[in-house]
């Protein structure tokens, strides 16, 4: 072979350089940015989007979480329907699904628009209760009671599904407790927990992780 000859490739280099630590952050960035249409998961510093929903608690079936699959297995592993009642409680919500499959019922009586309602409401309706053919009804049974109704409570409850009752107990705090007050237990239980004040006792950062797990999770659900 002639010491003057040279190879030269009849291809073209194809070697790819390695991605720059910017582009790999803009990669990773637009795989977790949700397309349209997509719902983020609702569990705290979760990102991705919901493929799965979950109801948020035994009082609000018709309510849900939507979460990603992993954490719809997590959610799903601890779920425990009958979890706060006694036993005459769990024994009552049994027998009704026995009876009922857990289906609400209905009275069988008249609407509110029919003849029969309307008759039925002059008759014995709480105005027609002084002379011929008057009836009272003392004590409501046939009718809503117009005097001494006792105020309706608001259910502390409401709105609130197993995540957020967890995160609100997570704070030492009662269902019903506002953004002020859930704000300030936060603060209050970060300065406790903080390293610098623990002299990085592994307890006080374990139940710091908790607290802003909880945080975020309220945060994260409109509550706080």
């Amino acid at each position: 072979m002639s010491a003057s000859f040279q190879y030269k490739p009849r291809f073209t280099d194809i070697r790819v350089k390695p991605p720059r630590p910017d582009e790999e952050q803009e990669a990773a960035e637009d795989v977790l940015r949700l397309k349209p249409g997509e719902k983020p998961c609702d569990w705290a510093d979760c990102m991705r989007p919901a493929t799965a929903r979950a109801p948020k608690s035994r009082e609000q079936l018709n309510e849900f979480y939507n979460f990603c699959q992993a954490h719809a297995g997590q959610y799903n592993k601890s779920w425990n329907f009958y979890a706060g009642m006694n036993e005459g409680q769990i024994r009552a919500a049994q027998e009704n699904e026995a009876m009922t499959g857990g289906r609400p019922t209905w009275q069988m009586k008249a609407g509110p628009q029919t003849r029969e309602a309307a008759a039925f409401a002059a008759k014995f309706g709480t105005a027609n209760n002084s002379g011929s053919g008057s009836w009272r009804d003392s004590f409501g049974l046939f009718g809503r009671r117009v005097n001494g109704d006792a105020p309706v409570q608001n259910d502390p409850h409401h709105g609130m599904g197993r995540l957020e009752r967890t995160a609100l107990a997570d704070l030492g705090l009662e269902p019903g407790a506002d953004k002020a007050a859930i704000k300030a237990r936060y603060h209050e239980m970060l300065k406790r927990f903080h390293p610098d004040t623990n002299g990085g006792d592994r307890g006080a950062e374990a139940k710091l992780q908790s607290v802003i797990k909880a945080w975020k999770t309220l945060k994260k659900a409109g509550h706080a």
